[in-house]
């Protein structure tokens, strides 16, 4: 049988069809097993899996039962359709959530697999204040989140090492109890066995190589993933070039950056002082 290779920059169709396929091999499975699994067709299976046909959120919170993806499939979809999510954004989710390691580097917050429901749902409230969002957006981008952060919990979890500017630690989002908590839960995951946490001092200054979110992502093939962000847009980058050069300037600025026992410090430092 020929297999379709896909493109997920070609549509949304296809993004969300890579997605499925990719969730569906991790377990092993043929179209054929999860199509008894969901009560589906394999012929169905397959159209969306190759970005020929949409299909519902009744057919993608099956496959999340049938394939134990918690909602990820189904806020996929829905960020695909909504306007609440910059474009491009749940395309990195998508293969966020198969990556075996995540490097990330935060300029101004919390980073968003760290947050706090509370952290998070301060700052939605803000947009909605602001205008910038709906209240229903904002409500989905907290459940996206949630969903996202399961990866956190997996038996195996990827490698995640996080390089944040000191600004996102003295911010205090939502207030100063929603930001101590914050702080508090941000220690404790900073010293999981699968997470490596460091503070860009501001000290730095202008030695640190990015001005917005960065972020890379491994996968099994050792193949590597970029993403960035714009105040109106998402980009997933995989040209090679720029992949490297991202990595080589995340590498120094690890090397620059607080170790791993003065930045937990630093956090326990700042939540003091709120």
């Amino acid at each position: 049988m020929n297999r379709k290779e896909l493109d997920p920059t070609s549509s949304p169709r296809e993004s969300f069809g890579a997605l499925l396929r990719s969730s569906r091999e991790a377990l092993g499975w043929t179209q054929q097993d999860l199509a008894a699994a969901m009560g589906y067709s394999d012929s169905y299976i397959s159209a969306v899996e190759t970005g020929r046909k949409s299909t519902s959120r009744a057919f993608v919170r099956a496959a999340d039962k049938a394939l134990g993806t918690g909602q990820m499939l189904e806020l996929m979809w829905v960020g695909m359709r909504r306007k609440g999510f910059l474009e491009g954004f749940p395309e990195h989710a998508a293969q966020e959530a198969r990556a075996s390691e995540i490097r990330i580097f935060e300029p101004n917050l919390i980073p968003g697999l760290f947050q706090t429901k509370a952290y998070a749902s301060a700052r939605e409230a803000a947009s909605v204040l602001r205008g910038s969002s709906t209240q229903d957006q904002a409500e989905e981008r907290v459940k996206f989140l949630v969903a996202r952060q399961r990866l956190l919990k997996r038996v195996e979890p990827p490698v995640i090492h996080v390089v944040m500017d000191e600004s996102g630690i003295r911010r205090p989002i939502g207030g100063a109890e929603t930001m101590r908590a914050q702080l508090e839960h941000l220690a404790e995951v900073a010293i999981r066995p699968h997470v490596i946490f460091q503070v860009a001092p501001f000290g730095l200054a202008e030695h640190v190589p990015f001005r917005s979110v960065v972020t890379l992502l491994t996968f099994a093939d050792r193949s590597v993933v970029g993403y960035t962000e714009s105040a109106e847009q998402g980009y997933v980058v995989r040209e090679d070039k720029t992949v490297r050069t991202w990595e080589r300037a995340y590498d120094r600025m690890r090397v620059e950056a607080l170790t791993i026992a003065a930045s937990l410090d630093l956090i326990h430092k700042a939540r003091k002082e709120l």
